[in-house]
């Protein structure tokens, strides 16, 4: 299993992850999802669409966030409650992109945190945008204890 890598402690941490998607990546997302729209797999029918080309799914961009908490930000253990998106503008494959996570509130109480989750592509303009809702048992609000 992955360790957290990065522990949530307080409003206003904050995380961010560079990564890009495959035209493999897109076959596979829309095998196991259902999806073969041909806006996503093939670029003859994508070329004559609004984008010119082929478009990456929303949701397999979105996946991203769900990567992040569950490995890295809180981590292992982590439950995903609630996420919403809104989609901007189209993603591309090998395309870098940024995720970023600012942790807007702590529910200490019950372990969650509410997170602002986006993606920017390398001209920071956002292409998805939302918050989610976690909850790990490490998330906490840090006391002003020399800290």
């Amino acid at each position: 299993m992955t360790k957290s890598i990065i522990e949530i402690n307080s409003s206003g941490d904050f995380f961010e992850y560079s990564f890009s998607f495959t035209q493999s990546d897109v076959d596979s997302f829309a095998e196991i999802s259902g999806d073969k729209n041909p806006i996503h797999l093939d670029e003859a029918y994508a070329s004559k669409s609004i984008f010119g080309k082929r478009i990456i799914h929303g949701f397999l961009g979105g996946s991203v966030f769900s990567k992040i908490f569950g490995t890295i930000f809180p981590g292992e253990g982590t439950l995903y409650l609630n996420q919403t998106m809104t989609f901007y503008k189209p993603m591309h494959t090998n395309t870098p992109y940024k995720a970023t996570f600012l942790v807007k509130e702590i529910f200490e109480s019950k372990n969650r945190a509410l997170v602002e989750t986006k993606i920017l592509d390398s001209s920071e303009n956002t292409i998805i945008s939302g918050e989610a809702l976690i909850q790990n048992c490490r998330i906490s609000s840090v006391k002003n204890e020399g800290r």
